[in-house]
């Protein structure tokens, strides 16, 4: 049982005023209202949903901008499914040479190709040889999940090839804790 509140109400500020109480059957309803609205309250607050790094391409160099051609990004199929992107996946690209920051889905372009073309308004952020980063996310359902997820991280060369793999790492859950590590593949 919460304690009172002033006029009366069981720990329920919304339904404490003088207008709620004079309602007929106050007693009953506002104490079943106050328990859900609590209760879905507390739980809400216990439940935190976090959207963490999947996947990363870091420091692959822009081949193309094409600025008439359907908003997107077209990258190489071989590459996206080394580091585990999908076509029509919402990405962040965040571009190292001009600090642009932007946001837009995956198409795929042609295979073996180590291509990275900004489509349509993405193009005027970016120009050909620029270095940027693009960044998958997924939500995970708290802090726990954490340490159950290793995203895949690919490095660059300058041709756009696989330079090295790696996979992040939340260490520390033995104590309770939050580590970190870049692991090599």
């Amino acid at each position: 049982m919460r304690p009172p509140l002033p006029g009366g109400a069981r720990g329920c500020p919304v339904l404490a005023t003088p207008a709620v109480r004079a309602t007929a059957g106050f007693g009953i309803i506002h104490g079943r209202l106050c328990d859900l609205f609590l209760g879905a309250f507390n739980r809400a607050r216990e439940f935190v949903m976090l959207q963490i790094l999947r996947a990363k391409l870091h420091c692959i160099r822009v081949t193309g901008c094409e600025l008439n051609y359907h908003g997107s990004v077209t990258l190489d199929p071989e590459q996206c499914r080394e580091a585990g992107i999908y076509p029509l996946e919402f990405v962040y690209i965040w571009n190292k040479s001009n600090g642009q920051r932007i946001s837009t889905y995956v198409i795929y372009g042609e295979p073996g190709s180590r291509c990275c073309i900004l489509n349509g308004a993405a193009a005027r952020a970016c120009q050909r040889g620029d270095e940027v980063i693009i960044s998958a996310y997924e939500y995970v359902n708290g802090p726990q999940d954490l340490y159950s997820r290793k995203p895949v991280v690919l490095t660059f060369n300058e041709d756009n090839s696989i330079h090295e793999r790696l996979r992040y790492v939340v260490d520390g859950e033995e104590e309770g804790d939050f580590g970190f590590h870049v692991e090599t593949e």
